[in-house]
């Protein structure tokens, strides 16, 4: 898209479905690269995926071209299927949580999802979903984050 220009980093997390374990530790590293380069394939510059076995962190850039649910959509059928492929069980949970990350915070957003696994010893996903979407500002009623 000429004359188009856009930096929209973007913190996306989202949660196998009922948030059950589904991604094996000795798994974790293929999909998260297989995320990445479905982002890539889509033209999304990833900065970093990660997560634990019942959920998943991204840092890309969105380009212009892209809507968000759009870019999540990919994201999750495409790797979802390749799961199953795979010969695992697996499905996403319904939804997402979206947030802005600023330039200036790349770096900090980038250790966070680096860090999941020791991050997770201290605080539960469902803990940790709720505290990005206040931290953010986001309006939600709790009866139905987790569907």
């Amino acid at each position: 898209m000429s004359h188009s220009f856009a930096q929209n980093y973007l913190h996306v997390v989202f949660s196998t479905k009922e948030r059950r374990n589904l991604i094996p530790a000795e798994f974790q590293l293929k999909v998260w690269a297989y995320l990445a380069g479905i982002g890539r394939k889509h033209e999304m510059v990833v900065a970093v995926v990660g997560g634990t076995a019942n959920h998943a962190h991204l840092l890309f850039q969105l380009p212009a071209h892209l809507p968000l649910a759009k870019a999540v959509l990919l994201l999750k059928s495409n790797s979802s299927k390749w799961m199953n492929e795979q010969g695992y069980r697996f499905a996403w949970q319904e939804g997402y949580g979206a947030f802005s990350v600023s330039a200036s915070n790349v770096a900090a957003v980038t250790r966070y999802i680096r860090n999941q696994e020791a991050h997770h010893r201290k605080i539960s996903f469902e803990r940790e979903y709720l505290t990005l979407l206040k931290k953010h500002g986001v309006n939600f009623d709790g009866e139905y984050v987790f569907g």
